[in-house]
């Protein structure tokens, strides 16, 4: 797989496909143009990388190989605009990622592979619940790890200037994984973002992070279930996971709770009177963050730096929570036990904009106005309810809005 991305809209050559701005999901470029852009822009394209690659050990022949027959994918310019993760309610978003059939056949692959897990465990400190969680996430355990040729899908991408060279970059290092003969051109399939294997890394990311788990003498992510494992456990402590200290848990809050609390050590959330729901005792050292994602009347969490590092793999808060919590229900954890404020509206993708854009207006939030909802926007809105003496619980809804269109 790949280092999961929180995508930037950039879609400055959309319209050389025919797609507007505006387009939904299934919008296609008329077959002529389509057809156009195949033929010239996107060989002549194609064709100026070569400079690059041959710079960067890529043979010709490697060269012409892994662009034979290789056309630009309409479709793959279409889901750029449609990132789930950042625009589902978060508690539909866990409830999907927690299903019934994905947790069977978790718990399935927990137990095959019990010995590995453990294995992978000791060598790199990352809990086997964590590894099972982004495995799970990522390719349901490695049952749909993606069908799409690597190299047109970053090929597309990387034509149409879709976050500038980060997928230029990216294609180049995919043709030096099939320099490298890591991986025939046949196999070296993934998703639409070019992310392969079980662990759906970009090729940077196999380059930098995969391992040969079983000692084969190859780093095989796409069909090694312990090459995946490792390389996965691998990428999480090279980005800063620390041994010992649990991505968080599920806490209650006391009556009359201090919301300005932001982050502190365990001890000192245990003297203000949180308590684990799941009746666990609190670490005994490091320190975590209070996390409200349903605001302050929903479920509350303390998190750790090792959730963050969870984020790594993908920078979007429903992710990150998709994953621990699938790590640790498949491990016999019970289920958030905190009540959704499913009744609620929610803010569409137009007043999600608003918001950002008024707190951007009044100095809180330096994000791109995009109506994707994350950190940056969470942060922003809990200093905005500091300064006007609200609930600081960074829980972006109508009231928020209502409260920044008043402000002047």
């Amino acid at each position: 797989m790949r280092q999961k991305l929180s995508l930037v809209r950039r879609l400055s050559g959309a319209l050389l496909l025919g797609l507007s701005l505006t387009a939904g999901v299934g919008a296609m470029p008329s077959p002529a143009l389509a057809q156009e852009v195949s033929q010239a822009g996107f060989q002549r394209f194609v064709q100026g990388l070569w400079p690059a690659a041959k710079a960067r050990g890529v043979s010709r022949a490697t060269f012409e190989e892994a662009f034979r027959g290789v056309e630009p994918d309409a479709k793959i310019i279409a889901l750029t605009k449609k990132q789930s993760e950042f625009v589902r309610p978060i508690w539909d978003y866990i409830n999907g990622a927690i299903s019934a059939q994905r947790l069977k056949r978790g718990q399935e692959m927990a137990a095959e592979w019990s010995k590995t897990l453990a294995s992978v465990e000791r060598t790199y400190g990352v809990p086997r619940s964590v590894v099972l969680g982004v495995w799970g996430m990522e390719t349901n355990f490695g049952s749909f790890t993606g069908s799409i040729y690597a190299v047109r899908a970053l090929a597309t991408l990387a034509y149409t200037g879709y976050r500038g060279d980060f997928f230029k970059e990216e294609l180049l290092t995919a043709l030096q994984i099939l320099e490298g003969e890591h991986i025939d051109r046949s196999k070296m399939l993934g998703s639409w973002a070019g992310a392969m294997g079980q662990t759906q890394f970009m090729p940077s990311s196999f380059m930098k992070f995969a391992v040969d788990g079983n000692r084969d003498g190859v780093r095989d992510i796409w069909s090694s279930v312990p090459d995946a494992m490792a390389s996965t456990a691998n990428y999480l402590r090279q980005h800063g996971w620390q041994p010992g200290l649990p991505w968080g848990f599920e806490v209650a809050l006391p009556k009359g709770f201090d919301f300005r609390h932001l982050r502190q050590d365990f001890a000192r959330w245990q003297a203000v009177g949180l308590r684990r729901v799941d009746g666990g005792a609190m670490p005994r050292s490091g320190e975590a963050s209070l996390f409200l994602p349903g605001g302050a009347g929903g479920p509350a969490f303390l998190v750790t730096r090792n959730y963050d590092v969870i984020k790594a793999y993908n920078s979007s808060d429903a992710y990150a929570m998709g994953v621990a919590h699938l790590g640790d229900r498949l491990l016999g954890g019970m289920p958030i036990q905190g009540a959704w404020p499913k009744d609620q509206p929610m803010l569409d993708k137009d007043q999600r904009q608003e918001l950002q854009e008024r707190l951007a207006g009044l100095g809180y939030y330096e994000g791109t106005t995009d109506g994707k909802l994350g950190s940056k926007t969470r942060d922003a809105v809990r200093n905005f309810q500091l300064r006007r003496g609200l609930i600081p619980d960074g829980y972006a809804d109508y009231a928020v809005l209502r409260e920044l269109r008043a402000t002047r």
